[in-house]
């Protein structure tokens, strides 16, 4: 019995440190997010060179993308933050860092921030100094220290397999047979889903960019699409959830839906994603599930979509486009359906909160001028 209790005890505090990164995520997410979708529907593009010509809505659209980039680096900051307290920061952001130029995404960050919070935790509670240097722990040794350890881990450690597994999925996507199209578009909205933007995603744009090349719009259709299951799912999961009385979300969640949604007509995955670190593999699995549906339909029924962006606004460009509706629409029925039967009702009242030391280390009113 006092083992179950302890491994409860574990994964509450587990989630406790993602709870608090997800506080410091919120605010950013819903910034970027709408910076990037105004700026996409004014018609904007990443600037690439600045010396070229460029507009408002460009810039818009940039610094969305710029802020929606560095999410990784929230997340691996304020996981490690809220483990190790200030020693933690500068392992969690550079594990950030080295999630994004490895293309791991937010799961690279998120899985990292721990490893960088345990690590400066245990150097904060193990590690032995001189007297003279007990002021520099915190502020110099640890970080030092901590950056380096997680740094190695990161590059040798969890960077080899990921490179690993980057090659063999181009190898196995290269590979598949579009004459399939059920199994194809299947697979394709599984891949594109799964990771929410991180190195399977990109493998698999990076695949179906080099197909509208050569003019093959359809599994383009299929990747926008499930880049939308998982918002247009959790959306029809709030009325349906009030249908059969098991209510999943809490209130920080419900908040979140007014932003995600929007965020997700507009191809933005990124509204979800204080959900999703609270639900991680079940919405993983929902996401599978609905973006391999919604996929195999849009695939079956031929829709195509000459461009690679724009979501519901981008419907005017394709072939069947009320076709390649119904299969976001049905796609995310499943991904609600799937998640809301994982799920275990929640009381609708909690919120996400900081811990009291937390709220005491931000308190303005500490602050005194002599």
């Amino acid at each position: 019995m006092s083992d179950v209790k302890s491994k409860g005890s574990t994964l509450i505090t587990l989630k406790q440190h993602a709870l608090t990164a997800i506080s410091y995520l919120i605010p950013i997410v819903v910034g970027g997010g709408f910076l990037l979708a105004i700026g996409s529907l004014m018609g904007g593009a990443t600037i690439e060179n600045f010396t070229d010509e460029w507009g408002f809505a460009d810039t818009l659209y940039t610094m969305g993308g710029l802020i929606l980039g560095m999410l990784p680096v929230v997340i691996g900051t304020g996981i490690a933050y809220s483990i190790a307290d200030k020693p933690g920061i500068a392992a969690g952001f550079l594990v950030g860092l080295i999630s994004i130029k490895m293309n791991a995404g937010f799961i690279g960050g998120f899985v990292g921030g721990y490893i960088a919070g345990y690590i400066s935790l245990f150097l904060r509670n193990k590690m032995k100094v001189p007297q003279w240097a007990e002021g520099l722990k915190p502020m110099l040794i640890i970080p030092l220290i901590s950056c380096f350890l997680v740094g190695m881990i990161m590059f040798y450690v969890l960077g080899t397999p990921i490179s690993i597994f980057t090659e063999a999925l181009n190898k196995f996507i290269m590979g598949l047979d579009m004459t399939q199209t059920l199994l194809f578009g299947l697979i394709i909205g599984v891949l594109s889903g799964v990771d929410y933007g991180g190195p399977i995603n990109k493998v698999v744009y990076a695949f179906l960019l080099s197909l509208q090349s050569e003019g093959i719009n359809e599994p383009m259709a299929v990747l926008m699409l499930a880049s939308m299951v998982t918002p247009f799912g959790l959306t029809m999961m709030y009325p349906m959830q009030k249908l059969i009385r098991k209510n999943v979300f809490n209130r920080t969640e419900v908040d979140t839906l007014k932003t995600a949604f929007p965020m997700g007509v507009c191809m933005i995955t990124e509204g979800c994603y204080p959900i999703i670190f609270n639900h991680l593999l079940p919405c993983i699995v929902a996401t599978g599930v609905g973006a391999g549906v919604g996929g195999a339909l849009s695939m079956f029924w031929g829709c195509a979509s000459p461009v690679p962006h724009g979501g519901l606004f981008a419907m005017v460009t394709m072939t069947n486009p009320f076709g390649w509706l119904a299969a976001l629409l049905i796609g995310s029925f499943v991904f609600a359906v799937v998640l809301l039967l994982i799920l275990k009702p929640v009381d609708v009242n909690e919120e996400l909160t900081l811990d009291a030391n937390e709220e005491a280390d931000i308190n303005l009113s500490d602050i005194k001028i002599s």
